[in-house]
């Protein structure tokens, strides 16, 4: 009976250091998972074209961003992509919104693209602080200012909104926080103690007083459609439109232009059309 007991322990211990060993292997591996960074071949600058350009103020990190500068009288959409993208990736975007005479505004992520740096939940949120900085002092106002976002995009956009730095947003595919995206994977694990980058979007929804608009496709396999509806019930003024057949990477281009539409409209008035009348 004895000699049971302790293969018992031992068996448990075997299995409690297993337990202790993954939670360490997922608080180690968390980032590279959370931020899988694409670069460019080159660091040295941001990449050529219209609009792309380097911002490097004193004490504050270097920023790439795209920029295209507003028609007089039109806001500017100051956006924020998802974790396997960069702004190069944006261009063709970038042109959509300001053919309809928008600005818009990509802000690059430290670690991704040509822009220096190892991406964080802070990282984030400092580089989105120094391109908002640029554009006030461009002129561009709150008023004039809309934050927009795709996937982990959300998170910053969200957190620029509760400092007030929008008057409108934009949400595309956006989930609750880290630890339930965590959970969704690891359900066996507390994830809530080992996330190093919660953006906890719910816990920031209701305290944020601007009108927000969501789309999210019900066929989205990387953050399930329940989180972008839950985020528009958490939002004071916001609204979940629900796209039918669309996936997690394709609700921009040309599957559903109709979206570019109706973000161009939100963008400019605070308000846009359902998207069950006339569908996308």
């Amino acid at each position: 009976m004895l000699r049971v007991k302790r293969v018992l322990l031992i068996f448990v211990g075997i299995i409690a250091l297993g337990y202790v060993g993954l939670m360490g292997l997922m608080f180690s591996v968390q980032r590279s998972m959370l931020f899988p960074a694409p670069r460019s071949p080159s660091q040295e600058a941001p990449p050529p074209g219209p609009g792309f350009r380097r911002l490097s103020p004193p004490g504050g990190p270097v920023v790439d961003v795209l920029h295209l500068a507003a028609e007089p009288g039109h806001p500017t959409i100051v956006f924020f992509h998802g974790n396997g993208e960069q702004i190069s990736y944006l261009a063709e975007l970038g042109s959509d919104l300001h053919s309809r005479g928008l600005g818009f505004l990509a802000v690059e992520y430290p670690g991704y693209g040509t822009n220096p740096g190892t991406p964080s939940e802070q990282g984030l949120y400092q580089a989105a602080e120094v391109a908002i900085a640029e554009l006030r002092a461009q002129g561009v106002t709150r008023e004039s200012t809309v934050l927009g976002s795709v996937s982990l995009g959300g998170g910053v956009a969200v957190e620029m909104a509760k400092r007030g730095h929008g008057a409108r947003m934009v949400l595309l595919a956006p989930f609750t926080s880290v630890a339930d995206m965590g959970n969704l994977v690891v359900p066996f694990l507390p994830t809530r103690l080992l996330v190093r980058d919660p953006f906890d979007n719910a816990s920031k929804a209701p305290g944020i007083d601007i009108p927000v608009l969501i789309f999210h496709g019900d066929q989205d396999e990387v953050i399930p459609v329940r989180m972008g509806q839950k985020m528009g019930q958490l939002f004071p003024h916001g609204r979940a439109e629900v796209v039918p057949g669309a996936h997690h990477n394709d609700l921009w281009g040309w599957k559903y232009p109709a979206i570019i539409e109706r973000v161009a409209a939100f963008a400019a008035s605070g308000q846009a059309a359902p998207l069950s009348q006339g569908g996308p």
